[in-house]
Formats: C-alpha cells, structure tokens, sequence
C-alpha cells in the first residue's frame, strides 16, 4: 500500500468519509511544496543557537509588534467595509455600467506596492499634486501622508479586491431561494442583507480577510516609502545590510509564528456552519435587485475605490510619461516583458488552480485534523516577504532539483507558493455553498470517487476557480522579489522593468511599464471576472442531474 493510500485508509473525518487516496496524496504534495521557505527558515536559524531569543526579544521589538498588527487591524476592517458593499452592487444589483466597474475594482491589486506608494505621495504629500489644487482655495498644507495613515491608505487600496473576489464568488454560488425567503417574511432589501446574505458570505469573508492580513504583514515596498516599520520591513533592512543572514532568518520564523496565529484566528472567524442548501436541487438563476432611483447612487458608490484606487494613481502614471516624453526621456523596450509577464502568470494562475483543488476538496469535504493542517500550512508562504520565499527555493533548487534551477518552471512554482492561498480561500467558499447531497446522489448512482469530483464537483465551483485564478493572475503580474532572484538569465518581465526604472529615477520609463502592467492585467482579468459573472446574475450555474451532465 501506498504512503498516501494508507493515509486515505486510516483518515478519520469529522462525519466518518475516507477520501480517495488520490487526492490526500495531491494534497500532501502541494503541502510539502508550501512548507519548503519554513523548512529553509528553520536551517539558517539553527545556526543562532540560544541567542534566538534575545533577537526576539529586544527592546524594540514589542513596539515593531505593535505597530505591525495595528495596521493589520485597521487594514483588514477598512478592506471588509470597502469590498462587501461593492461585491454585493456589482453582482446583485443593476446599476448601470456593472461590468465595466467589476474588472476596474479588482485592478488595483496589479499595481506594484511601492508604485502604488509613490502616487500616494505624488498626489497628496504636503508638496503634491492636490495641495498644488487646493492652494488656490487658501488650503496652506495638507496632512501629513507619512506614517500609519498613508500606509493604511495604499494597503487597503491594494488589499480590499481580495475580499471583493472571495464574495463575488460566494454570491455567485448563494441560492436566491433564501433571500426571497426572507422578502417573503416582510423583510426589507436592508434586514434580508443583514439576517441573511451577511451570514452566509460568513466564510468568504474570512478568507479574504486572512488574505489581507498576511499582505499586510508580509508588504515592505508600500511601507517603506511611507516610513512606517513593521516587522517586515525590519527583515527587509536585516536582508539587505548584512551579510550573516541568521538574524533575518530568525526574525522571518517570527513572521511564520504570526501568520498561524492569524490562521488560527481566522479558523475561529469562519465558523463551523453549512453553507449550503439542505435539499437538492436545481439552483435557480439569481435575478438583481432593481434599485430604482439609486442606482446611479449606487454606481457612484463602486467608483469611489476605483477612482482613488486605479484612476488616479493611472492619471499620476501618465502624467509622469508625458513629462518623461516632453523632457526626451527614451522608453523601454517592453514588448517582451509583457510577452514574458503574460506567459507567466496565466501557466502560475492554471498551476495554482489545479494545486488549490485537493486541498480546497479535503478541507470541506473530508474535514479532520490532517486536512485543516493542510489548508492552514498552504497560507503560510503568503504571510513571508517574497525574498525570503525566494531565497528559500534557490536553497532547494540548488539542493533537491538542480536542473530546474535558473528555469522558468522553478519561478512559477515560486508563484504557487507564494500566491496558493488565494485559490484555496476562493475555492473554499464556493465549495461550501455546494450541497454534498449532489455528489452522494452521483455516488449512489455508481459513479466513483474520483469521477464526481471532476464531473460534479469541479464544474458546481467554477466561479470560485476563476475568481481564485483572477486573484493569482494579477499577483503574479506584479511579484517583484521572486521574478528578480528566480527567473533566468535575462529573463525580464514587466515588474522587473518597473523596478529598474524606478530604481534608476526615470518616472517616465516606470510610468509606461506600469501603465503597460495594467493594460495587459486588465484584458484576461476582464475575462476571468466576467466569464464567472454570468450574463444576467452573479452566476453561470445551471442545474445537474445526479450523473454531473449540465441540462
């Protein structure tokens, strides 16, 4: 018997189920591949020995722990504030220009943090663009942008499409039988929300806050022009000044340490609840609301992020090139690295897909101690400074697999480490609201294991999947870290140009390579987005018959 059959057979799931050995031994693979920056980070510190703990524990580190979750917890509130209302309006309501503002709300995540930073500083410092507005109106000085608030300010507009994305995709999967339920009791648009929807985006929710969080933790670019430290850009400074990378090492295990507490928080957050409906049945197409007169109010509401979140820093871009442009600056060539970039990306988005599945699968299907292990270890990459995850597997390609080092397979595997958790959480909430009745009439009918979960399963959380692939697709596209120490020789793509334009000072050639990120980014996101928006509702779903055949 195989290591993972005898897993499978010994597997002991909440309600009794044993999983095929298949999909434990996917699972335990994509785990093994996830563990691999701790298992590097737990190398480089044995050389410490005892003095770990004073490294923990000096006199400044109390303070850079307190500032760092204080971000956290303002960061993620803000997000979930931002990305609910915005999710909802977008996929259940009608207001006017609906398809063009869900793929503009999910581009900022593409842009580059320190990009994204530097707008912030050139549109509203005391000496920016908007005092220059503002002057006239006998404003003296704005506030200061420097510090927690500017860096709260560039994180929750980089950060809330993670929510926005893990409950567009649950609202797509939701049945609208238990909102008209609640229309039917007397309840209001508002109280059917609240008693109702709300509830139900529960574990979305979570996901997408957890997301959050561990970008937060794990971002140094943004921060670091904005002079505020955290723990990150504290290991980021020890990375790049020492040679003896111990300290550093010591300090990310740390970081490793903080990303399962805020797994075990999220654990506690998402609840143990169904999700699901409790007969089976055909899901019906959910129809959007009609707001009525509000719905230019509503359609304003969605452009607020997208209006300080894309359009601005993308007029601040433009105005950089054409100054660029005016002074005779020459632009870079940047045909093949946003060939290169969008080679890339789509094999990391398919990768990390296909990767989420097992584990996605195991942890709501098969729930056991082992399968939270998996899902809550997959998150961990996500939480560490790209550097780190990177220098971890040059550790392992010149170790283990030495022909794939210097290789673009070894940077996309990089990718699936580092971006895995946003398709495992999207993937998660849509299979949550997926009633396991469905599968079991498919089993009773003969069909195995293996068999329902890809003619049934896997086709029942398509708007999860290309939510998570949207999510990883544009991550990808900006990844700095990994592509700088992993890709091959002369491999160049549109971060890396940005990166040494704007490290050499020329605004104009990193304004075009950015303006370029976000136009090749935005073009398969507007697909992914809207091939799981369905063309009347949030939803492509069509009923299935027991045998997983679409009527």
């Amino acid at each position: 018997m195989t290591i993972s059959g005898a897993i499978s057979a010994g597997w002991k799931s909440s309600d009794g189920k044993r999983p095929p050995a298949f999909l434990v031994a996917s699972a335990a693979a994509v785990t093994f591949a996830a563990l691999i920056p701790v298992v590097y980070l737990l190398v480089r510190s044995i050389d410490a020995g005892s003095e770990w703990i004073d490294i923990v524990w000096r006199a400044n580190t109390a303070a850079v722990f307190g500032r760092t979750f204080l971000l956290i917890g303002l960061v993620t509130i803000i997000s979930v504030s931002v990305a609910v209302p915005v999710a909802w309006l977008t996929v259940k309501s009608n207001i006017p220009l609906r398809r063009v503002l869900s793929v503009a709300s999910v581009l900022p995540l593409v842009m580059p943090s320190f990009v994204m930073a530097a707008t912030v500083i050139e549109m509203y410092s005391p000496k920016g663009v908007l005092q220059g507005w503002l002057s006239g109106l006998g404003v003296d000085r704005l506030p200061d942008i420097y510090g927690l608030g500017g860096a709260t300010l560039v994180l929750v507009l980089m950060t809330y499409p993670y929510v926005l994305l893990t409950v567009r995709g649950a609202l797509r999967r939701m049945d609208p039988a238990l909102e008209e339920a609640a229309r039917a009791m007397g309840y209001g648009p508002v109280h059917a929300f609240r008693a109702v929807t709300l509830p139900m985006l529960r574990p979305a929710i979570a996901s997408g806050s957890l997301l959050v969080a561990l970008y937060t933790l794990s971002d140094f670019g943004g921060v670091a022009l904005l002079r505020y430290q955290t723990f990150t850009s504290t290991i980021m400074i020890q990375y790049q000044s020492s040679i003896d990378r111990t300290l550093a090492a010591v300090l990310s295990l740390v970081l490793v340490v903080i990303a399962v507490l805020l797994l075990l928080g999220e654990g506690f957050t998402r609840g143990r609840g169904a999700y699901h409906r409790s007969t089976v049945g055909t899901v019906r197409i959910s129809h959007r609301f009609d707001l009525g007169r509000w719905r230019w109010g509503g359609a304003a509401a969605v452009s607020v992020p997208v209006l300080i979140g894309l359009v601005i820093p993308v007029g601040v871009l433009i105005h950089w090139l054409v100054r660029g442009l005016l002074n005779d600056q020459e632009l870079l060539p940047l045909l093949v690295p946003a060939r290169n970039s969008l080679y890339v990306s789509l094999l990391a988005a398919l990768a990390t897909v296909l990767a989420a599945l097992p584990v996605a699968i195991l942890a709501v299907r098969f729930r056991s101690r082992l399968s939270r292990f998996f899902e809550r270890s997959v998150y961990i990459g996500f939480g560490l400074p790209g550097v780190v995850v990177a220098l971890s597997l040059v550790f392992f390609g010149i170790n283990v697999v030495r022909p794939l080092y210097q290789s673009t397979w070894l940077l996309i595997f990089a990718y699936g480490v580092l971006f895995l958790p946003a398709s495992v959480g999207t993937l998660r909430s849509s299979l949550l609201q997926v009633s396991p009745r469905v599968e079991e009439a498919a089993q009773s009918l003969g069909r195995s294991q293996w068999k329902v979960i890809f003619s049934v399963t896997v086709p029942l959380v398509m708007p999860g999947a290309f939510a998570g692939g949207a999510m990883v697709f544009l991550l990808t596209m900006k990844e700095l870290p990994a592509t700088l120490i992993l890709s091959p020789i002369g491999y160049r793509t549109l971060s890396s140009s940005i990166w040494s334009a704007a490290s050499e000072a020329f605004f104009a050639k990193t304004a075009a390579a950015a303006l370029l990120l976000v136009v090749v980014a935005g073009v398969p996101t507007a697909y992914l987005t809207l091939r799981g928006h369905g063309d009347n509702s949030g939803t492509s779903d069509r009923s299935l018959d027991v045998n997983g055949a679409g009527r």
